[in-house]
């Protein structure tokens, strides 16, 4: 059933990849480094879903479970970590290699540095990480939540020691409110994902500290001896995650087939790519959507710049899908582990289920070169971070693929 589901082969004339350098192994091992330093770091486990892959007809499954980061249930930490490690050693004219974790967070560096304000805004993961970082460096967060922010998300930012609030307004009116607030704040800096003309440089650090679970999965498919995936399927709210796994295979000899997979009501990229005039289309409105980190209408510049020049499909996902594959996550064939996959962490394995297991996504099949040797890596980006919805998903079968069922 591919009800809702739309797609598009990326058309859109290139550029001259100028960004494609940030992603350049060189660059992602230096935040790997600056993240190892890190007490709370360990690599995240590489699942082998050996038995969705031979029912699905390829040759392996393999997904990056995030769920277990910095035990923040969600890879966003690894970004707004490294840009604020980035930037306090840009202000004290350091490089980054010199300020490990036990110098960032030592009362040393507070007096030599002082006291800044990193403003950002947030569907949950990212604000959550910032406020994290910034509590253990002795440093402020002010985070902005859009309207619809669950409970349990503004309270996992609360216990962290922020600022925050929940405005009437959706993401990306919170981003420009908060950019507002930190130029008008002495020391205050915006940490964004996303970038904009004249605000790229702290969203190109953060795309380069998401760049170590990418890092990770390589290094980890390689020890179970696979050479390179085949294809790649990651999600996109902004598009600085998509960007920094697109990128890093890009930048790489012979890369895999790459998929971007966006939330239907905030499916900025895919539009982008539809109009292949090679500009960003901004998704205005509530945003409505189960995928609460994939709410975003407006593309980072930097990401869509890397994107356009190496993804293969482009995909605008309904709610369902998403929900589908949390619970096959929760479900496991065979052997295959049990994966604790939220609703934006869950949507790549449902976009790949349905395109090798539905018989109205032949097209789709074909389109993105899917066969018996496939091998696949999917990105779960976070965990249950919103318990109630996981369980009405996992437990009651909201947005089941069953109109009886459907929301």
């Amino acid at each position: 059933m591919t009800e809702g589901l739309k797609w598009t082969v990326n058309e859109v004339p290139k550029s001259d990849d100028k960004h494609l350098e940030l992603m350049s192994e060189e660059n992602v091992k230096k935040a790997n480094e600056f993240h190892r330093s890190f007490p709370q770091y360990s690599v995240t486990p590489l699942q082998n879903l050996s038995s969705l892959a031979k029912y699905l007809g390829v040759k392996n499954i393999f997904c990056k479970d995030e769920s277990y980061r910095f035990g923040l249930n969600a890879f966003k930490v690894l970004g707004g970590s490294y840009a604020m490690g980035r930037y306090i050693a840009k202000e004290l004219g350091r490089d980054i290699s010199e300020l490990p974790y036990n110098v960032l967070s030592s009362d040393k560096l507070r007096e030599e540095f002082g006291q800044a304000t990193f403003f950002t805004a947030t569907d949950g993961n990212h604000g959550r990480g910032v406020a994290w970082a910034a509590n253990r460096l002795g440093q402020k967060a002010v985070v902005r939540m859009p309207k619809g922010t669950t409970k349990t998300r503004f309270d996992n930012i609360v216990k962290e020691g922020a600022t925050v609030t929940i405005e009437e307004v959706n993401y990306d009116d919170c981003v420009r409110m908060a950019a507002a607030e930190a130029a008008k704040t002495e020391h205050g800096i915006i940490v964004q994902d996303t970038a904009w003309d004249g605000y790229e440089e702290i969203p190109s650090w953060i795309m380069q500290g998401y760049g170590t679970l990418v890092l990770e999965a390589d290094q980890q498919l390689k020890e179970m001896g696979v050479e390179r995936p085949t294809h790649v399927f990651v999600q996109a709210g902004v598009g600085s995650l998509a960007g920094a796994v697109v990128g890093y295979f890009a930048y790489k000899d012979n890369p895999p087939v790459m998929a971007v997979c966006e939330a239907s009501a905030a499916d900025c990229l895919y539009r982008s790519a539809v109009a292949k005039t090679g500009n960003l289309v901004n998704v205005t409105g509530d945003l409505q959507t189960i995928m609460a980190g994939l709410a975003c209408g407006e593309g980072n510049t930097i990401g869509w710049d890397i994107l356009k020049n190496h993804v293969d499909v482009f995909a605008s996902c309904p709610d369902w899908m998403s929900a589908k594959a949390t619970r096959i996550y929760a479900n496991p064939l065979g052997d295959d582990p049990h994966v604790v996959s939220g609703e934006s962490g869950s949507v790549p394995l449902g976009f790949c289920f349905t395109a090798l297991h539905d018989e109205d996504a032949k097209d789709l099949k074909e389109a993105l070169k899917l066969d018996e040797n496939s091998v696949v890596l999917v990105i779960s980006t976070e965990g249950d971070t919103d318990p109630v919805r996981y369980r009405e998903i996992v437990w009651d079968g909201l947005y089941g693929t069953n109109e009886s069922l459907s929301k």
